[in-house]
């Protein structure tokens, strides 16, 4: 991950989804749900519109409404001029008068900057689901980023069980595994039969630490606090920018209530279709993450002069391998295992900016340095707990969002099939996803049928990077063909990092801006060449033993 919190913030949402082509999909998968055609109870819609209603009057007699921003409080590690508030909204939105839960929100008020009219509010949300986009309004002060932080106030927030927002936990902390874990490349029935127990026994502490709170972690709430949180605001309609899964929030909302769209930047694109979410969707990210594997394996071959990891991408997958053996035997520092191994090159499939610390990390090992490895790949006790509470609100809202098969038969067939052509992450994608065969909620939602809004939309920007592993591109296409004759599409070719805006492609960022400051959308589909490769780095240079947060879980 880079130094522009926008792919932080994106990065903190990518956990393991999965988007393909329909072909990738085995003709054994379980089937969805049929989709609710605009989402939720009468009483929940009309909760809604009651909770939207007071904000809206609230912020037309105050201002901003429920929200009293002020100083930032010292957890948040946002200086000013970022200011902070809280939103309060129902756990449960038949019940709107009922237990209310508060959200952390985050602003900076636009700049005006060369005489720029304000044009409102940008509210930002980065993924997962799980991740906070507290972070959103540092962007202001990022070089260009000049006119959209002169033009608007940029909005950021922590959906529900994110961070201080009604925080979801599923685990006590003093029973989180501890590394290093050995996780077997090929697993046998009897580690399956473990990993299933363990779901297990996850999702029953999901629903022992959540008890009645936990069938509201949702999407279609997510959407309403959302609703919520543009009438607090005084907006009329929405502005928004969602990465990853940030764009089947949009897309959903968007569904929901079309007339109160503004405009919408939809980055890393998840596919809406209903019958792909979420078991579809995970299923098929696996080709995609192995595609990008190659893509990090051909870039180190390429550097083979640099590294001497091998001049083919076979000879890296085998220096790899060599890594991989090595640390099965004896883990890297104490405290580095096939596990956290694996953790710490999946980022490599997400983003091309690692490539070179990842690259030296695996060359120092191989000439008995294993310092860079563990200092790479070693998780931080200092986020242990922000990335068990956004694994915690990624498996509810998965499992919530959906019916997911129940016999582990038809999960170990689907991703034995899978793992033959795909290995690199097919098996830890199942396993992180399995609590949703033993869900302990009886009513799952049911996906909402995205493009059945009753109106035309306004114009929309989606933005898709084409060799994308965590959302891969016929999502992107999906979601325009669905957002219907106003969305435009901007593909960065041959490139696939995942969040694309503030990315350094600056083709891409000038069309983005573009359409925040004026509206106008480039055409209906319009390339952009790919950014720059990373370049290579010398095993001395003291960025390849730079520590880097692991990714939690993210779509």
């Amino acid at each position: 991950m880079g130094t522009d919190p926008v792919r932080r913030a994106a990065a903190v949402g990518a956990l393991s989804l999965a988007l393909c082509t329909p072909a990738h999909l085995p003709a054994h998968a379980a089937p969805t749900a049929p989709p609710v055609p605009l989402g939720g109870t009468a009483a929940e819609a009309a909760g809604a519109a009651l909770v939207a209603r007071r904000a809206a009057s609230g912020a037309a007699a105050g201002g901003d409404g429920s929200l009293d921003f002020r100083h930032c409080p010292d957890v948040e590690e946002l200086p000013a001029p970022v200011r902070c508030a809280t939103l309060r909204v129902p756990l449960d939105y038949a019940r709107p008068d009922g237990p209310q839960i508060s959200l952390t929100v985050s602003r900076v008020v636009a700049t005006g900057a060369g005489g720029a009219v304000r044009q409102g509010a940008l509210v930002h949300n980065p993924g997962g689901p799980g991740a906070s986009g507290m972070s959103f309004p540092l962007t202001a002060g990022l070089p260009g980023r000049e006119r959209i932080a002169a033009a608007y106030d940029l909005v950021g927030y922590a959906p529900r069980g994110v961070g201080r927002s009604a925080p979801l936990s599923c685990q006590d902390p003093a029973t989180r595994a501890q590394g290093p874990t050995q996780v077997p490349a090929d697993p046998s029935p009897a580690y399956k039969r473990q990993r299933l127990a363990a779901a297990r026994a996850y999702a029953r502490g999901c629903a022992r630490l959540a008890g009645a709170a936990l069938p509201h972690y949702t999407t279609l709430n997510n959407a309403r606090d959302l609703d919520v949180l543009r009438a607090a605001l005084g907006e009329p309609r929405l502005t928004f920018m969602g990465a990853s899964y940030g764009t089947y929030l949009a897309a959903v909302y968007a569904t929901l209530h079309p007339g109160r769209v503004r405009r919408m930047v939809l980055d890393s694109a998840v596919d809406p279709d209903p019958r792909r979410v979420w078991y579809r969707n995970n299923l098929d990210q696996s080709p995609g993450f192995e595609r990008r594997w190659y893509d990090f394996r051909a870039w180190a071959a390429r550097h083979h002069g640099t590294y001497r990891l091998g001049a083919t991408p076979a000879a890296v997958q085998a220096s790899y391998g060599r890594v991989l053996d090595a640390v099965a035997r004896t883990p890297a520092g104490g405290v580095v295992g096939t596990g956290e191994l694996r953790a710490a090159y999946l980022q490599a499939a997400y983003y091309d900016d690692v490539w070179p610390e990842r690259a030296a990390a695996l060359a120092a090992f191989l000439r008995g340095d294993p310092a860079p490895l563990t200092a790479q790949a070693a998780p931080d006790p200092r986020t242990a707990a922000e990335a068990a509470n956004a694994t915690a609100v990624y498996t509810a809202v998965l499992c919530n969002d959906a019916s997911w098969p129940a016999d582990w038969q038809t999960w170990d067939r689907d991703n034995a099939e899978l793992a033959r052509r795909a290995p690199f992450e097919t098996w830890a994608n199942a396993f992180l996803n399995l609590p949703c065969a033993s869900w302990p909620v009886r009513e799952r939602q049911r996906p909402v049928a995205v493009g059945a809004q009753p109106e035309r939309l306004p114009r929309t920007l989606v933005v898709a990077a084409e060799r994308d592993g965590a959302t891969p591109y016929p999502g992107a296409l999906e979601l325009q063909r669905r957002l219907g004759a106003g969305a435009s599409l901007v593909t960065e070719t041959g490139a696939g990092s995942h969040g694309v805006v503030g990315g350094g492609n600056g083709c891409v960022d000038r069309h983005v801006e573009r359409y925040l400051l004026t509206g106008a959308t480039p055409g209906w589909r319009v390339t952009c060449a790919p950014h720059p490769e990373p370049a290579p780095v010398s095993l001395d240079d003291r960025a390849a033993s730079a520590r880097r947060a692991l990714l939690p879980p993210v779509v």
